[in-house]
This record gives C-alpha cells, sequence and structure tokens, in this order.
C-alpha cells in the first residue's frame, strides 16, 4: 500500500470512525496539555502526529520509511517535525519528550520488547502504545492466515503478551484499554462503540498507558 492510498484510508466512513475513535482514547490516556512535546513512533503518514498537533502539542514524527515521511511532511504543517529512524533505536536522549505514542507500529518491528525498551527511555512522563489484538472480532476479519490489506504481515498479541514486554523496563502505573470492538464500520457499530467500555480487553486495538518510573 502507498502512503496516500492508507491516508486516504482515514478519510473515508470507517477510517474516519476508526482513527477517531483510536485518537480520542490515546488522547484522554496521556492527558497531554498543549506545549509539551510529543513522539510518535512509527508515524507513517503522520495522521496520529497531525491530530495531536492541532491539540497543541510540539509534534515530532517518526519513521524508517522516506517516502512515508515525505509525504507526511509534504501534508503537515511546518511546525512538524519529521525524523527518519529505527524504532528500537531512537536518535534522541533520554527523556528528551514528555509524551511518547505509537499506534499500531512495533507489531512490524523485528524486536517490539527493544522498541518498548527505547519508547520508555525517551519518554520524560508517560507513553502510549498501541498493539493489535488477537482477542478480537478484528483479528478474525483481517489478521488470520498472515493479515490483509494494511494488516498484511503484522504480529497480534494478547493482552498479557503486551504486558509481558515492559519486564525490566523502568515503566509503571500500567492500563491497558482497547477501542473498536465492532469493527464492521455500520453506522451501528460506531453507535454501540460509544457504550462499550475501554476496560474490556477484546477490542481491535489495545493501548497501554505508563509512566516513568
Amino acid at each position: 500500500m502507498n502512503p496516500a492510498d492508507y491516508d486516504a484510508w482515514y478519510d473515508t466512513p470507517r477510517g474516519r470512525w476508526i482513527g477517531e475513535t483510536e485518537f480520542r482514547l490515546a488522547s484522554r490516556l496521556l492527558n497531554a496539555r498543549p506545549g509539551a512535546s510529543l513522539l510518535d513512533v512509527g508515524c507513517g503518514t503522520g495522521w496520529f502526529t497531525r491530530r495531536f498537533a492541532r491539540q497543541g502539542l510540539q509534534a515530532t514524527g517518526l519513521d524508517s520509511s522516506p517516502e512515508w515521511l515525505a509525504y507526511a511532511r509534504a501534508h503537515s504543517d511546518p511546525a512538524i517535525r519529521w525524523v527518519e529512524g529505527n524504532a528500537q533505536a531512537l536518535p534522541f536522549s533520554d527523556a528528551h519528550f514528555d509524551h511518547v505514542l505509537s499506534i499500531a507500529a512495533l507489531c512490524f518491528a523485528d524486536d517490539e520488547q527493544k522498541a518498548v525498551a527505547e519508547i520508555v527511555r525517551v519518554a520524560r512522563r508517560s507513553f502510549v502504545i498501541g498493539w493489535l489484538n488477537r482477542s478480537s472480532l478484528l483479528y478474525r476479519d483481517k489478521g488470520k492466515s498472515g493479515g490483509s490489506g494494511a494488516y498484511h504481515g503484522a504480529r497480534w498479541h494478547t493482552a498479557r503478551e503486551v504486558l509481558s514486554m515492559f519486564s525490566d523496563i523502568p515503566a509503571h502505573r500500567l492500563t491497558v484499554r482497547s477501542a473498536i470492538f465492532l469493527p464492521s464500520g455500520t453506522r451501528w457499530a460506531a453507535v454501540l462503540e460509544q457504550g462499550m467500555p475501554n476496560a474490556m480487553r477484546w477490542g481491535g486495538m489495545l493501548l497501554v498507558y505508563g509512566e516513568k518510573a
């Protein structure tokens, strides 16, 4: 999939609903104040990076693909910084950003636990990391047999598995939340989503919030 097609998906009714639902949950968990610095690891086209920048955060997007970063740079505010880099060796000093975000990106990394350690290392206050949930209806629809579409090649995890990645990492107050319980994209799915408690662990997206210890 090319970056233009990927970003255009967020303009479809289903893409807009899923993207905004995930953004609202991540934003609520981070509770970042305007002016705070934020790093988006595996930012891709920068959809989430741009959304957080609109909240007044000093946003930086990092990705390993020059092509996708070029698209992100061409379709964003000049105030957003874009950096080419590897999630498993982030080119920043310790505690460089107030908050760090990563949405459905580490599932493509060679060493997810190393990427988790790097995210915690460069965070000063808190972080939110999103994983694709193997205990979800989305997995049954898009994740089996190697995955389809944008999910092709992604690894899917349970809540227990993602929490195990934080062993021996200086993070505390770990909290698991999920979203996208009914991934069909219908109007009724969007309505029902609003009444589902995020504490349930079978939404298509698992988000782990934590603070720097």
